[in-house]
């Protein structure tokens, strides 16, 4: 299990508690940020318990706070400024097998606005997806960088003889639908990364596979461990 992916799987953890799923549903649900008094009183637990789990939220990143008079008023006797809640803007989900339709949606965003400049839509997404792909290697370095950036990406890469087999393919649900269109972009991608983080002994290959049998592009000989 990568890093990211523990991450966000204790992000889920911390809403299984009956009580912290409230709080947070309350403060996500009201305009403004709110005070521990206000989410105490929304979801009518006490305050020392309402604090500990708003705490708890905050330090899984699903909350911010900011510090505001509630009085209106400032200067001497004013008052201390209180602490409020409100929801982050951090999306939060978990996937099982992994999935990247942010990754896909961004890509193909991006083609399109290349299109609407006259490029052919074939041009489009492979610039797209080669701009993508510099984009990841930019935060990855070292001999096994290839092979940490498709670990985190959810392709569950598997060394082999031949090269890196991927037995995951992120964007399944859109490869079922867009075969084409979305194998193109996955292997122009593969191919981005490879390029700046395989070596000169690496190479992207598209490879037929049956749907729901993983990846559709493996990666030629490439060294992929320290």
């Amino acid at each position: 299990m990568d890093e990211a992916f523990g991450q966000r799987v204790a992000r889920v953890g911390a809403l299984a508690d009956p009580v912290r799923r409230a709080l947070y549903r309350f403060v996500a649900e009201q305009p403004g940020a709110v005070s521990r008094d206000q989410a105490a009183s929304g979801v009518d637990v006490p305050r020392h318990t309402a604090k500990f789990h708003l705490e708890r939220l905050v330090a899984e990143g699903l909350l911010v706070t900011e510090f505001r008079r509630l009085t209106g008023r400032s200067g001497p006797g004013a008052g201390r400024p209180a602490k409020l809640y409100r929801r982050s803007r951090r999306e939060l989900t978990v996937s099982v097998p992994s999935r990247r339709y942010d990754l896909a949606g961004q890509v193909l965003a991006d083609a399109v606005e290349r299109t609407l400049a006259g490029m052919s839509m074939t041009d489009a997404l492979a610039a797209a997806a080669a701009d993508a792909a510099e984009q990841v290697a930019a935060q990855r370095q070292g001999p096994a960088a290839l092979f940490d950036a498709l670990v985190a990406l959810g392709y569950e890469p598997r060394a082999d003889e031949a090269g890196v087999a991927l037995a995951n393919c992120p964007f399944d649900r859109l490869a079922a639908e867009h075969r084409d269109l979305v194998c193109g972009l996955n292997h122009a991608f593969v191919t981005g990364l490879v390029e700046r983080l395989g070596g000169s002994e690496g190479s992207a290959e598209a490879e037929a596979v049956s749907p729901g049998a993983g990846c559709c592009v493996r990666v030629g000989p490439v060294e992929t461990r320290a």
